[in-house]
């Protein structure tokens, strides 16, 4: 340790050097004189010292160990008058030794060289030495440097402890504080060297532009920086100012790899991925390529082919452009069978005839396109939270209901009876058809029932016992029993001929003309078209992405980690990202006049549990289903259509067993109104149709989400008893509070816009009159208009504020000012924020009276009601009160 400064009589520095923590060998810090003058502190600085009277720094020095190991060393510039020295800081490149050193984090934690080695590991070609950007030259660490030994007090928390690491990774104000308190990571109270400008940047960061600039605020960081190169000075974001800051080089680079992901995770691949990859794709080949063909030929009402379609181009695209590495995208019964919806519906207009496959597939392409467009375009804005629309009971009825409707679709084919129904049954509700079949079940062909039946049985009993094998062996995930069903099914078909005795088989699925023709979908022929097509392709959109979103999260994708013996790093699920794959996918598949393909959780986690550890799977899955349909369709001409009717029954079974644990869970809530927006969809969805049920079931959604936002939740406070600066909900269940005489404490604990300040002056009313919110408006008052003499509202939770909401405030200001009651703010958003300028602007804070009246706390302005009152006189105030 070294000597103690006052004892020392070297007079070689003008710096004083301390040591709280010294290394157990190396040179020994430099001696330096004890009488060195300190720098004269600010007025507003005042001296550091512990929290706890009992702690003191000559005690935390004793407590220092003989050999510690350097892990919480820490380098901050000495106190100095000298600028050049005072703003010399703890970063260099190389020291004098010519070794690298360790770089110095927040609140003193260092970065060693093997943790930066990591992250140069993670973003290859992107990371450069650290360097100094503010001072605008190397900071070299030097004997002028000293070890802290000072307790930081903005770098601490609010406990005491000097060893309490509360709130150390969270992120710092740049703007100064007032008093004592000094700015993030700095060493005068005016000067923010660490610091990243947030929402309202400081201006002494120096190069740090306008954080409301309008080409960054219209195009966003990669488009203004990555694309246009940015600008510097007071046009820099702060995505490029913290770049430049820490030395990251390739900026431009940075936001190719990632909005294109491809290049991010085609440089990490291992030839030990490949089998995992490769033997993943098989096996949902074997699951999905069948699945594709009965979603094409009995739900959407197109060619089987173009169902194949759907996995040619969709997980190629999504494995280039998709955020989760291990989701497959493909067909799903609910797309599927609104597309089928669409295309049913324009054959009922009698634009063309059942048998006009072509024309079929060219309305599921321009579907499918729209889907995709709609998709693509709320990427591109940024609409990734739109999934939250629908709400759980919403997305719980409308999927138990297709998988009722789905049941009963397939049992006509199921029974051969396709032919009895005809047009009208097939255009019915599903009551409608479930009334037919009661009634013409004794026409069933019994070869078609026992075909079809046959098959469901065997998949359902394999299914229940891979579900009971698989945790013991779960090697049997890899068994492909449906694929073996299917091939069973169209060799026995082909061998006993079954075609001449009445059974119906899939006949002849080549495409027509060249493979893979593309039609553009919103020509002139189809323009009349797409008026219906559009609200049912903005469902599809919704609820693809909704179920696309669960799988990825669902799969645990979203942060960076590694998996078994490695994974794909620097990934991270991003919606808006997603929605942008996800539309670009569909809209090519559109092209090709193929079904709506989104991500899937089933799908996703068979590709998981086979061995697909990346994007490539979903690469192989595409080229397995090239060469199906390239080569394989002439095997699939005797398979039978009752087993692909079969196949997609269990899909809605799978749908259905989903429904009774959420149903459960709700009852045990007594959640009436969740049970009952559940039910109500379903029924219009089984009683009249699927867009009946979509449009209920999203315009209630709706409607809750207004009736909660345009709500104004405010407050009144009062003070608990005993104490003098604790306030709550005075209308919280169990709290005991008292309210002060003379003063309406009102608390707004959410932002102010125009959608929830509307019914403000009514409910600010109720308090004044009744002291709360919950009394009916036909009470008479019962408050004494006295007892509101002054008003403090409590606004820290108003984070953001919009003009109608400024002006909403500022006349229910001017309306407490024109009765003579005094109103005072409290913890209000600080002077650089947008919340305060639009109180200035407004009139508010002239209004009120001046900044005087807005202040920290709400017994602050407790104690500026009093002196207020003893201005002026409780007497005159009041009669002031009355008399106006």
């Amino acid at each position: 340790m070294p000597s103690d400064p006052s004892n020392s009589t070297s007079e070689s520095s003008n710096y004083t050097t301390v040591a709280a923590v010294a290394p157990a060998s190396g040179p020994a810090p430099l001696s330096v004189p004890a009488q060195t003058p300190s720098p004269p502190r600010s007025p507003t600085q005042k001296p550091r010292s512990s929290r706890n009277p009992s702690v003191t720094s000559i005690g935390r020095k004793s407590h220092a160990p003989h050999h510690p190991s350097g892990l919480r060393q820490s380098r901050v510039p000495g106190e100095s008058s000298s600028p050049e020295i005072s703003r010399t800081g703890a970063f260099s490149s190389r020291d004098s030794a010519g070794k690298r050193p360790t770089f110095q984090g927040d609140n003193g934690i260092q970065t060693t060289e093997s943790e930066r080695a990591g992250i140069e590991e993670d973003y290859p070609d992107q990371h450069a030495e650290a360097h100094s950007f503010c001072s605008g030259h190397s900071h070299e660490p030097n004997v002028h440097t000293r070890l802290l030994s000072e307790h930081n007090w903005d770098n601490a928390s609010g406990c005491g402890d000097e060893n309490c690491r509360h709130g150390s990774f969270s992120i710092r104000p740049t703007s100064p504080r007032q008093g004592s308190f000094r700015s993030y990571c700095t060493f005068h109270s005016g000067v923010s060297e660490e610091g990243f400008g947030g929402a309202y940047p400081d201006p002494s960061a120096g190069g740090l532009g306008d954080a409301v600039d309008a080409t960054h605020g219209l195009l966003g960081d990669a488009i203004a920086d990555g694309l246009m190169g940015g600008g510097d000075g007071n046009k820099m974001s702060i995505t490029k100012y913290l770049a430049k800051r820490h030395g990251v080089k390739a900026r431009r680079r940075m936001y190719i790899f990632y909005y294109i992901p491809f290049l991010n995770w085609i440089r990490q691949y291992k030839w030990a991925y490949l089998k995992g990859d490769l033997v993943a794709a098989v096996t949902m080949a074997s699951f999905y390529i069948p699945m594709s063909l009965s979603y094409a030929s009995n739900l959407g009402h197109i060619p089987p082919v173009n169902g194949l379609y759907s996995f040619v181009f969709n997980p190629f695209i999504y494995a280039l452009l998709g955020t989760c590495p291990q989701m497959v995208v493909g067909p799903e019964a609910a797309g599927s069978l609104l597309t089928g919806q669409v295309v049913r519906e324009n054959i009922s207009k009698k634009h063309w005839n059942d048998d006009d496959q072509t024309r079929n597939a060219q309305i599921a392409g321009m579907t499918t396109f729209m889907a995709g467009a709609v998709i693509l375009l709320a990427g591109i804005f940024r609409l990734g939270f739109l999934d939250n629309v629908l709400s759980r009971p919403f997305l719980r009825g409308f999927i138990s209901a297709i998988g009722i409707v789905i049941l009963v679709d397939q049992l006509i084919p199921e029974m051969g009876l396709q032919k009895i129904a005809g047009s009208s049954v097939e255009h019915g509700s599903s009551v409608d058809k479930l009334i037919f079949i009661i009634r013409n079940g004794k026409y069933a062909h019994a070869l078609t029932c026992a075909v079809s039946f046959g098959a469901l049985a065997i998949i359902m009993v394999c299914r229940e016992v891979k579900k009971r094998m698989q945790p013991r062996y779960p090697s049997v995930a890899y068994i492909p029993d449906r694929f073996i069903i299917v091939v069973l099914s169209a060799i026995l078909a082909w061998q006993f001929d079954w075609e001449s005795k009445g059974l119906d088989i899939l006949g002849d699925i080549k495409a027509r003309g060249k493979p893979f023709p593309v039609h553009f979908p919103l020509d002139i022929d189809h323009l009349k078209n797409a008026s219906d097509a559009f609200s049912t392709s903005f469902v599809i959109a919704l609820l693809g992405f909704f179920e696309s979103s669960v799988a990825a999260k669902s799969l645990g994708i979203g942060e960076n980690k590694k998996t078994g013996a490695g994974g794909i790093k620097n990934m991270h699920l991003s919606a808006n990202r997603e929605l942008v794959a996800l539309g670009v996918a569909n809209v090519v598949g559109g092209l090709f006049m193929a079904l709506p393909a989104f991500g899937g959780y089933g799908r996703s986690k068979v590709n998981a549990s086979t061995g697909g550890r990346t994007p490539m799977s979903s690469i192989f899955l595409s080229l397995i289903t090239v060469a199906a349909v390239l080569v394989m369709l002439p095997w699939f001409y005797y398979l039978p259509k009752g087993v692909l009717s079969a196949m997609i029954s269990v899909v809605a079974y799978s749908l259905l067993e989903e429904a009774p644990p959420d149903i459960l869970f709700f009852i045990r809530l007594r959640d009436v109104s969740s049970l009952l927006l559940m039910s109500l969809i379903f029924v219009c969805t089984i009683f009249w149709n699927l867009k009946i049920g979509i449009a209920v079931g999203i315009g209630l959604s709706i409607l809750r989400v207004l009736k909660h936002s345009t709500r104004p939740r405010i407050q009144i406070l009062g003070r608990v008893p005993g104490t003098t600066d604790r306030f709550e909900n005075a209308e919280r269940a169990g709290v005991n509070v008292e309210f002060v005489e003379g003063v309406l404490i009102v608390k707004i604990p959410e932002p102010l816009t125009f959608a929830n300040t509307g019914d403000l002056k009514a409910r600010l009313r109720r308090l004044e009159e009744h002291g709360t919110g919950k009394a009916h408006p036909a009470l008479p008052p019962i408050r004494r208009s006295d007892h509101n003499r002054n008003v403090v509202f409590d606004i820290h939770g108003v984070t953001s504020l919009d003009g109608a909401g400024a002006q909403i405030l500022m006349e229910i200001v001017r309306g407490y000012r024109d009765r003579g009651v005094r109103v005072f703010f409290c913890r209000v958003p600080g002077e650089s924020t947008h919340v305060w300028s639009l109180f200035e602007r407004s009139g508010i804070v002239a209004l009120c009276g001046g900044k005087t009246h807005f202040v920290n706390s709400v017994a602050e302005a407790l104690r500026l009601t009093e002196i207020e009152e003893l201005r002026y006189g409780e007497e005159e105030s009041r009669l002031r009160f009355n008399s106006s």
